[in-house]
Order: structure tokens, then C-alpha cells, then sequence
């Protein structure tokens, strides 16, 4: 029981996804080629970031449940692990280009441009995704890490804009949009209670 508890067990199911796409696309390149891995990897970056910002809003509401609890010690690591499928997404991506000029030219098209600046703003908070740094930068963590926000919008322009189908991005969106809508809310709430 405390194997399904610990940090690796987490960790070996937030890999379960990626070691199937990388399966399938070796294994089965004729069916499962370089536009399925691409769709895949970035889903399950945004999926993952979705769970992520909607920690707080869990909190706010189920402060003392086992699952928010859990979910809160968990936090940086499903962050971490959206952060390592949009590194696997950006990979994939430059694996399929292979040529130094055809990045550079498509770096100008809006959604690609999205998707690079997500993931500079992304690179910092998951390499201070640890105690170490939080000890280390103590209250200016806290501030460096509400570049998830203007990253997440980023992520999810660059979704919308690059998908064959953008409907499930639009859904994506709207969700995101009402897990920001309820923390923005609630901590709203919380601070006009304590200021009466």
C-alpha cells in the first residue's frame, strides 16, 4: 500500500502515456505516425496542466479532504511531468523537421511562436520545482510561479490554432477557463471575509 502512496508509483503511471507513444510510433509507424505522437504528447501537456492549476481551486473548496491533500503534496510533480510531455511534444517536433532552417522560418507562424514562448516561461518553473528552490527563493517562488498562468494561455493558443479539429482545445479552454473563474472567485471571497 505504501508503494501506491509513494512518489515513484506516481511517477511510473504519469510515464505509462509517453512509453505507449513511443511504443506505438516505433512499433507501428504505419498507423501510428508522426501526427498522432504530436496530437498525443501535447494533450497529455495540457491535460496535465489542467489537473495542475485546478489544485487551488480544490483546495479553496475541499480544504480537508484526503484527495486535496494528497493532490497538494503532488502538485509539483504533475507539473513537472506537463512540462516533460511539452519537452517530448517540442522533441518530437524537431526530430520531424531535422533541418536547422525549416525551424527557424516556421518560429514566425503564430502558434509555433505560442508554443516556444510556453515553454520558456515553462523551463524555469519546472526546474524550481523542488524544496531546494523554494527554501531558496522563499517568497519570490511563489511570484516566479504565477508564470503559469500567461503560459497556460500560451499553451492553449498554440492548441487551439495548431489542431486539425480545435473543438476538444475549445472544451479544454472553457474547462480552464471555469477552474480560474472558481479560484479567482473563491480567493475574491475569502479576502472581501477577512477585510469585514
Amino acid at each position: 500500500m505504501a508503494l501506491l502512496r509513494s512518489r515513484l508509483f506516481l511517477w511510473l503511471v504519469l510515464a505509462l502515456p509517453g512509453a505507449s507513444m513511443i511504443w506505438r510510433w516505433w512499433a507501428t509507424p504505419e498507423l501510428y505516425g508522426y501526427g498522432h505522437i504530436i496530437g498525443d504528447s501535447g494533450d497529455w501537456a495540457a491535460w496535465l496542466l489542467m489537473v495542475t492549476l485546478a489544485v487551488t481551486p480544490i483546495r479553496l473548496l475541499l480544504r480537508r479532504s484526503p484527495v486535496t491533500q494528497w493532490l497538494m503534496r503532488r502538485r509539483r510533480d504533475l507539473g513537472v511531468a506537463s512540462f516533460g510531455y511539452a519537452a517530448f511534444h517540442t522533441v518530437v517536433y524537431l526530430w520531424r523537421k531535422a533541418d536547422p532552417a525549416i525551424i527557424w522560418d516556421e518560429v514566425s507562424t503564430p502558434y509555433i511562436l505560442a508554443g516556444w514562448a510556453a515553454l520558456a516561461l515553462f523551463l524555469p518553473l519546472a526546474i524550481t520545482s523542488n524544496d531546494a528552490s523554494m527554501r531558496r527563493f522563499k517568497r519570490s517562488w511563489k511570484r516566479l510561479h504565477r508564470l503559469v498562468y500567461p503560459a497556460a494561455v500560451l499553451v492553449f493558443v498554440h492548441w487551439a490554432s495548431s489542431a486539425f479539429d480545435p473543438t476538444t482545445a475549445y472544451i479544454n479552454i472553457a474547462i480552464l477557463a471555469v477552474i480560474e473563474i472558481v479560484r479567482v472567485a473563491i480567493q475574491w471571497r475569502q479576502r472581501r471575509t477577512l477585510r469585514a
